[in-house]
């Protein structure tokens, strides 16, 4: 796995690999916080997972372009990374979890959401066939490897919440940073971890290859209630509070574009939104792709909106276990903006 240190050099990469994938044109160049131009690049945390799915659709769709913007998407495969090359100054926005902006306040970094493209985490945690017998629950995390994206990142910050709202300490469980699609799917079946957590199209891949099993459900917001105790609110479109507050115009194009993609989901098929995708997206074959969209689809918002209680049950959930956050005064109305998916 990449480690944080080099991250300048992995978005210099991504870019490179990526501007020719983007509908916009899109240039490496230029990640200077200006923008006048209407040049944004966007880190994602994970192009292909379903979870942030809005990012490339709203591509594909031509409405960033509709909207007199140059978006160039980078991808990262875990969160914590897409966190750093924004707060080094190297993306002017991220689409990744919400909860970073709390984790982040805690350290001094003002981040907001602009745009809530989900009211629940889409994350799944799935147990490997070999050690189904003996995990039934996050009751029988302890003593346990279990995979994550990237140590620090959101489905790290949930693992650590299950294990203590199940009765196990953080520093019972041993969290392996695993990444997610095949890199995941091979720790599982050699025995590098026993559960993890991931999101589709990988949950689809490992109940298809029957390497594991679905042992706890936050794909829709009934799944997140259940485990989590309220609305989880987590892909966001993320930015730096003072590049928001002196970019008002380009972050409302950006709202605009988003929120457009929101209202075409929740009118469309997941066959509609699959072939809209790349089609190398579909990891484990069309029908597959398919099933994983219409799995993840209940977790996305209609309207771009934070949800009321949301951000008090993230809140809840990092300090059960996040001695950063523990004693830290967090305000939330500066974590998230309404002001311009409600224009």
């Amino acid at each position: 796995m990449r480690t944080p240190l080099k991250i300048s050099a992995a978005v210099a990469a991504t870019a490179l690999a990526l501007t020719g994938l983007t509908a916009c044109g899109g240039s490496s160049s230029g990640s200077a916080a200006d923008a006048g131009d209407g040049r944004i690049q966007i880190m994602v945390g994970g192009l292909d997972k379903v979870i942030y799915l809005p990012a490339r659709l709203t591509q594909q769709l031509g409405y960033f372009k509709a909207e007199g913007l140059n978006v160039t998407l980078l991808t990262e495969p875990a969160g914590v990374q897409a966190t750093t090359s924004l707060i080094s100054g190297d993306v002017q926005g991220v689409v990744g979890f919400y909860d970073h902006t709390l984790d982040l306040q805690a350290k001094n970094k003002q981040v907001e959401s602009v745009v809530q493209l989900a009211h629940a985490p889409g994350e799944v945690e799935v147990v490997s066939s070999k050690a189904a017998s003996e995990i039934t629950s996050p009751k029988d995390f302890t003593g346990k490897k279990l995979g994550v994206t990237g140590l620090g990142s959101s489905t790290d910050f949930l693992t650590k919440y299950l294990a203590v709202k199940n009765g196990v300490k953080p520093e019972e469980i041993t969290p392996v940073a695993v990444g997610a699609g095949q890199t995941f799917l091979s720790a599982m079946e050699q025995g590098s971890i026993q559960a993890g957590m991931t999101t589709d199209p990988t949950v689809a891949q490992v109940v298809n290859k029957k390497i594991g099993k679905v042992l706890v459900d936050m794909r829709t917001p009934e799944g997140s209630r259940q485990a989590l105790g309220g609305p989880y609110p987590s892909s966001s479109l993320y930015m730096n509070t003072d590049w928001v507050n002196s970019h008002k115009d380009t972050v409302q194009k950006l709202a605009n574009a988003f929120v457009k993609t929101l209202k075409w989901m929740s009118t469309h098929t997941a066959e509609e939104i699959a072939a809209k995708m790349p089609a190398d997206y579909a990891q484990g074959g069309k029908e597959l792709y398919v099933q994983a969209i219409k799995d993840t689809l209940p977790m996305f918002t209609k309207d771009g909106v934070m949800p009321a209680d949301g951000p008090a049950t993230v809140e809840r959930v990092l300090k059960a276990f996040n001695p950063t956050l523990k004693n830290a005064t967090i305000d939330l109305k500066k974590t998230y903006t309404t002001e311009f998916v409600k224009k």
